[in-house]
């Protein structure tokens, strides 16, 4: 049986994952509101990022609201370093969506994206029992398709002039997926890159 996440808490070695709250905002705008997290379309894209924690508070908290949005923190000293979220749940299908993700440029390429994923992927297929997690990235972010592919989702295509971004261009967004009897071998690979 399949049911929506409950916005719990999921927790790991390396990082933490609270639903994120009001008072979060502070610690979430000094870790990604940077010009290179801006850069590959997250949020919008550059034209999108705000230019203060209270014009990121006015923006994200009632988007997030609309889906179970985590911010990122370190288990070793609670620093927050990024947010991701679980989105667009459809029960009937067993399809839900893993995005909205930037992290802090100083964690990139370490742990954190790995375990971050972990967390969010299990809690989907294992606690939720989701048949299909779509994860998916602006065309043009070739950053964060390589990390996805890396992950050992499949790329399933192209959606052309998809989303309209903060200054009035559209982008491109690549879409891939996971199954659920895929999710053994992903996980596998999150634990090896975790473990190194």
């Amino acid at each position: 049986m399949t049911v929506a996440p409950d916005g719990r808490s999921l927790v790991g070695d390396v990082v933490r994952l609270d639903r994120m709250q009001e008072s979060d905002i502070d610690e979430l705008y000094a870790a990604i509101a940077n010009e290179q997290v801006y850069a590959g379309g997250f949020g919008g894209g550059p034209a999108a990022m705000p230019t203060s924690a209270e014009d990121m508070r006015a923006q994200w908290i009632p988007a997030a609201a609309k889906r179970f949005a985590y911010v990122v923190r370190l288990v070793a000293d609670g620093t927050v370093v990024g947010t991701s979220s679980l989105g667009d749940v459809d029960v009937v299908n067993e399809r839900i969506h893993l995005g909205w993700t930037g992290y802090a440029p100083a964690v990139w390429g370490t742990a954190v994206n790995p375990a971050t994923k972990l967390l969010l992927l299990e809690h989907a297929f294992e606690t939720c029992g989701f048949g299909r997690v779509k994860i998916q990235t602006g065309s043009k972010n070739t950053r964060s398709q390589a990390a996805i592919a890396k992950l050992g989702a499949t790329r399933e295509g192209v959606l052309r002039r998809h989303m309209l971004l903060a200054d009035g261009s559209f982008r491109d967004t690549v879409v891939f997926s996971i199954l659920a009897d895929e999710w053994p071998d992903v996980r596998k690979r999150l634990e090896d890159r975790i473990s190194r």
